[in-house]
């Protein structure tokens, strides 16, 4: 009789586990979970009892976030942490997020019976996604102490984040029990790549060296408005061609500079007729890069052409700063654990930047963090055809496992 590999064998129960957690939704026939949605008691309910079987004691905190915890062999040992997120987009894919739930279980059930010199705890972030409020990162914040700030935020009912953990029947005034106290070893994150990079390198995972830096802009051209047939071009102040020509620079930009992305997701012209030169134009731009410089650089190359493209055509320009996120460097002694941890199972494991942002980005403030991505075949995410790879999972679980026996054998340091 062939002896089943444990580890293949968990590995395969956290790819099944996304499956039965992504039946758990809000809109039937789509997989629609957001922040403290009812589908989110029966996700806590189901990761609940597979942290009996595991042994671990379980808390929801007061941000929502399960916390399922193996204690360290002293009162005072430090905590090694593992997780991502449970909620999701609309109509998404069965993997973001809930893959590094499964995961980080997974290897806890690997380490069951091996002493470690930390407590584990794993992590189900109750919201990462940003859909319900418009801003992302409510579960991780409240391990950072950062929540507070976004309590009256509201949704599209006008529920604000503290109504809608008061109705979940959680206690905001609790909110600082959630916070990490003690000592921490770190946090590892598994997550789907969400992109084409792993594919195109013929690797089941990468290892990630920062979440990228980004801003978000507004820029609103106005020029006049005026009769299309019986204004000559030299006399026209045409909004949106200054805006075109705003975006096509911002592709040719990123295009030249290594690592750089530069997207107009947005674009609207008014008054909006097709005889009518548009007076007015409004378009985002999102710029993204690891390193910081390089971001600020290239903005200020866009935004000066973009003032150039209004003033060649008698049109103002107004720049509205929406969102100044710095890029967040993964602890390098991780990323090396990762590295060495790859190598000892025999796979490649080549660095990568998340253009994305991460929980891990929001724990990196408190603690050393580091992202294994695996592979997402098509660069399909946030979408009901994403898939992760069995073998790829497996892979990564290999690599998850090996990783926190080296830590352990440095005494989690």
């Amino acid at each position: 009789m062939t002896e089943i590999d444990p580890i293949a064998g968990l590995a395969a129960r956290a790819r099944a586990a996304c499956l039965d957690l992504a039946r758990l939704t809000e809109v039937p026939g789509e997989i629609t979970r957001t922040f403290l949605s009812p589908p989110a008691r029966d996700v806590t309910a189901y990761l609940s009892a597979w942290a009996a079987e595991l042994g671990l004691s379980v808390r929801v905190d007061a941000a929502g976030n399960l916390r399922a915890r193996r204690e360290g062999p002293t009162p005072d040992a430090p905590t090694l942490y593992l997780g991502s997120h449970v909620d999701t987009v609309p109509n998404a894919g069965a993997f973001d997020g809930v893959l590094g739930v499964t995961l980080a279980f997974a290897v806890a059930g690997a380490l069951r019976d091996t002493p470690l010199p930390f407590a584990l705890e794993l992590l189900a972030f109750s919201e990462e996604e940003g859909v319900r409020f418009g801003v992302p990162f409510i579960g991780s914040r409240a391990l950072t102490g950062t929540l507070d700030p976004l309590l009256t935020l509201e949704d599209a009912r006008g529920v604000s984040v503290r109504g809608a953990l008061e109705a979940y029947g959680l206690d905001p005034a609790e909110l600082p029990g959630a916070r990490v106290s003690g000592p921490s070893v770190g946090f590892l994150e598994f997550h789907i790549e969400q992109g084409p990079v792993l594919q195109a390198a013929g690797a089941s995972v990468g290892v990630v060296s920062a979440v990228a830096g980004q801003d978000r802009l507004l820029l609103d051209f106005a020029g006049q408005a005026s009769h299309a047939g019986t204004t000559p071009m030299a006399h026209r102040r045409d909004a949106l061609a200054a805006a075109a020509r705003f975006a096509v620079a911002a592709e040719d930009l990123a295009r030249s500079v290594p690592g750089l992305v530069a997207t107009v997701g947005v674009m609207t012209a008014r008054p909006g007729a097709i005889n009518v030169i548009p007076g007015e134009a409004h378009c985002t731009l999102d710029i993204r890069h690891e390193h910081d410089p390089v971001r600020a650089g290239a903005l200020d190359t866009l935004l000066e052409a973009a003032q150039g493209f209004a003033q060649e055509r008698g049109v103002t320009l107004t720049v509205t700063h929406k969102m100044a996120q710095p890029a967040v460097p993964m602890a390098p002694a991780f990323r090396d654990g990762l590295r060495r941890a790859a190598a000892q199972v025999g796979q490649r494991a080549p660095d990568l930047v998340s253009g994305a942002g991460h929980d891990a980005m929001i724990l990196a403030d408190v603690m050393p963090a580091a992202m294994l991505f695996l592979r997402s075949p098509n660069a399909l995410s946030h979408h009901p055809d994403e898939m992760a790879e069995p073998e790829d999972v497996e892979a990564a679980l290999r690599i998850g496992v090996a990783f926190v026996q080296d830590l352990a054998a440095q005494g989690g340091r």
